[in-house]
C-alpha cells in the first residue's frame, strides 16, 4: 500500500466557523452539495470527496465553496448514506466495524462496492446535467483513495488529495492523469516511507506530479486543522492554494 487504514486521527480535529452558501439535493439515493461559482459556470467542475465525517461538516462544505468562489463548479456527495462518524466520536468507536457496514441502519458497507458507484455518478452528472468539460477531484483522507481511483480520461481529469488513506500501490501505478499530494509531518497513515515509495511510482509513471510537504502539522490539517494554531492555519490555506493553482495548470 502507498497509505496505510484510517485510524482514530481520520475523525479527530477541530470544527469551524462560517455559514455554507451551496444546496443540498438528491441524485439517485444519495444526498449530494453543489456550489456553484458567481458566474453559475458549469463548464469546470471538482468533485469533492470528503473524509470519513462527510458531506453535512461545516469545514467540507466551506472547503466546497472556496472551490466555488476560486470559479468551479463543485458537487460533495454522501458517501456514507447517512453514516458519516462525527468528529471527534467517542473512544471505543471500532473503524473497522464501521467500514463493514455495522453502525449502518441498512448495514450497507463502506467500501468500494459502495463507494464507487457514488462517484461514477457524479462524475455522469457532472458530465452531461451540467456540461463539465473538464473535471478536477479533491479527496481528503478517505477520499483519497477514490481520487487515485478515478483519475483517468473521461473520468477525473486532473486529481489532488491531502493525507490520503488506504491508497493500494496498483492503484496509484493505475492513474492516467496528473495529481498533487499535500503531506502532513506527522501522519501515521501516510508516513515518510510511504511518501517516498509513492514519489517513487509517480516518477516511474512520468505523469505531472507534486507532493508537498507541511511541517508542524498532523493528519487531517487541510480539514479539521485548529485555525487558532498559526502554523496549522498556514499550512492548511496553502494546501487550498496548492489544489487551486494544481488545478489552473491542469484542466
Amino acid at each position: 500500500m502507498t497509505s496505510l487504514p484510517p485510524r482514530s486521527c481520520c475523525y479527530q480535529g477541530v470544527k469551524h466557523e462560517g455559514e455554507a452558501t451551496g444546496s443540498f439535493s438528491t441524485l439517485n439515493d444519495f444526498e449530494i452539495y453543489t456550489s456553484y461559482p458567481a458566474d453559475k459556470s458549469t463548464e469546470y467542475g471538482v468533485l469533492v470527496i470528503t473524509d470519513v465525517i462527510g458531506h453535512r461538516f461545516i469545514n467540507a462544505q466551506l472547503i466546497a465553496d472556496q472551490f466555488a468562489a476560486n470559479g468551479y463548479f463543485v458537487m460533495m456527495p454522501d458517501l456514507f448514506y447517512e453514516d458519516a462518524i462525527p468528529l471527534n466520536r467517542p473512544a471505543g468507536f471500532d473503524l473497522k466495524a464501521w467500514l463493514g457496514g455495522e453502525y449502518h441502519k441498512d448495514k450497507k458497507a463502506h467500501t468500494p462496492d459502495v463507494v464507487d458507484p457514488i462517484i461514477e455518478a457524479c462524475l455522469n452528472e457532472m458530465r452531461t446535467k451540467y456540461g463539465c468539460k473538464k473535471i478536477g477531484a479533491v479527496g481528503y483522507c478517505f477520499g483519497g483513495k477514490y481520487v487515485v481511483r478515478y483519475l483517468r480520461p473521461g473520468q477525473i481529469d486532473a486529481g489532488y488529495t491531502a493525507h490520503p488513506s488506504f491508497v493500494q500501490e496498483d492503484e496509484l501505478r493505475g492513474i492516467k492523469g496528473p495529481l498533487a499530494i499535500s503531506a502532513a509531518e506527522v501522519d501515521p497513515i501516510f508516513p515518510s516511507e510511504k511518501r517516498h515509495e509513492s514519489e517513487v511510482i509517480l516518477k516511474e509513471l512520468g505523469l505531472p506530479y507534486q507532493i508537498n510537504l507541511y511541517s508542524g502539522v498532523e493528519h487531517g490539517f487541510a480539514v479539521r486543522g485548529n485555525p487558532e494554531k498559526r502554523t496549522v492555519q498556514y499550512a492548511k490555506e496553502s494546501a487550498f492554494l496548492q489544489a487551486v493553482q494544481w488545478f489552473k495548470e491542469h484542466l
